[in-house]
């Protein structure tokens, strides 16, 4: 093995608990990992990087990684840190996740290579969808008890008092469909470890249970912390909601900010787990951050490694240009290379007011730009005394009162950038 997988999750804050035994196990020689990953959208979210970057690792470190498309038991729902049953998906819709979710997934894991460990991904619902229910509950349901099941956090916290609704029986078998998954892995392909979260020990230790009892082997569990952020709020959201790793859903400019938005000590943990840099650049990187905590080298750096491994290059140097835009030095060439969406989400929340497209056709003299047409300004005369002040500009250009705004000024076709100072923005929407 070119590294040790535990010692590697243990220096990056990614190992929270293993089964005894586990890193031995895998110092002995090529074993095999699985992670599960839920398919009820056709995108990762960040959330899901952590399980991601332990495959990723794993398969660093020599071994051979499993992508679980929970098909089956997306059909289901997991009690493991749910408050509520999920919505059940039907096939077509579980197929098209699936292909959307391996694309990402290529990004971080090679399934091309030729070599012995090379990823692979499944579905459990493959294995799942021709297994009657009675040959479940009398193949799989009879090695495990009922007090075995109740004794899980998980199932305790639904059955708790606070959990107003209960649970279903669908959901508390989930346990033995999840556990059943890493029994079939075992048995086709020899995987021998399954990960995920701390809050899904419960159900990883279902299936070593039933590799004990059925497959007469030994199968390891290892988990990793549920991230957190330092000041309670949940990792991964944002007002808007999740931060998604496709770009149509989160694009690659808002990707950057949230990374760029983290606080020290957020940024001073993330590093370690969503990047592949070594502990020597990474303790480097955090004595350079605390001599000059202000220029923030450590967000600016995670930000970047990030955004680059999601996206692309490109797409970190436009998001990087797109962050200057609002407050640095930018000229109007720079806002005009902004796809529309970027555009967008730069000045979102800025005040705008939409123009019919005539208003600019004939050419918009400034004072109606500012005031009579778009109460930018308070009055003709504020419009008047601040281009004098030469503090006006439209798209990042200062301009004087003899300015006449037309079509060659618009930017992706409909929209005007003004700026009073450095802070006001305002956008003119033409129609």
């Amino acid at each position: 093995m070119s590294k040790n997988f535990v010692a590697e999750l243990a220096w990056r804050g990614m190992l929270h608990d293993a089964m005894p035994g586990t890193e031995d196990h895998l110092l002995s020689g090529m074993q095999s990992a699985y992670v599960g990953i839920d398919p009820t959208a056709d995108s990762l979210h960040i959330g899901h990087l952590v399980g991601v970057m332990m495959l990723r690792h794993f398969q660093l470190a020599g071994h051979k990684p499993f992508a679980l498309i929970g098909g089956a038991t997306g059909m289901i729902g997991d009690p493991s840190g749910k408050s509520a049953e999920r919505n059940l998906l039907d096939e077509k819709t579980l197929r098209h996740n699936q292909e959307a979710l391996k694309e990402q997934l290529s990004r971080f894991l090679d399934f091309e290579g030729n070599s012995k460990n090379a990823a692979v991904l499944v579905n459990n619902y493959d294995w799942m969808k021709d297994f009657s229910f009675l040959e479940f509950i009398r193949d799989v349901g009879k090695h495990i008890t009922v007090n075995y099941m109740m004794a899980k956090d998980s199932v305790k916290k639904r059955l708790s008092a606070e959990a107003k609704e209960g649970m279903s029986f669908t959901e508390f078998t989930y346990q033995l469909v999840q556990g059943y998954d890493f029994l079939h892995l075992f048995r086709a392909h020899n995987c021998t470890l399954q990960m995920g979260g701390s809050d899904q020990w419960g159900n990883i230790t279902t299936g070593t249970e039933l590799i004990r009892r059925i497959g007469g082997g030994k199968g390891y569990a290892l988990t990793c912390p549920l991230i957190t952020k330092a000041d309670g709020t949940k990792f991964g959201k944002t007002e808007s909601g999740n931060v998604w790793l496709d770009a149509n859903r989160t694009s690659p400019y808002r990707f950057y900010q949230y990374w760029l938005n983290t606080s020290d000590e957020d940024a001073e943990k993330y590093i370690k787990i969503f990047t592949f840099l070594t502990k020597e650049a990474i303790e480097n990187l955090v004595a350079t951050h605390k001599e000059a905590p202000h220029q923030r080298a450590l967000q600016r750096k995670l930000a970047e490694e990030i955004t680059t491994m999601v996206h692309s290059q490109e797409d970190l140097d436009n998001a990087m240009k797109a962050s200057t835009i609002l407050f640095g030095k930018s000229t109007s060439d720079d806002l005009k290379q902004l796809d529309e969406k970027t555009f967008l989400d730069v000045f979102e929340g800025v005040p705008q007011a939409e123009l019919p497209r005539s208003e600019i056709t004939k050419g918009l003299d400034m004072i109606g730009a500012l005031a009579a047409k778009t109460n930018f300004l308070g009055s003709n005369g504020e419009a008047r005394r601040e281009l004098k002040q030469n503090s006006i500009s439209v798209n990042k250009e200062k301009v004087k009162e003899d300015y006449t705004i037309t079509e060659s000024d618009l930017i992706n076709g409909k929209y005007i950038l003004l700026q009073k100072g450095k802070r006001n923005n305002y956008l003119l929407i033409v129609k």
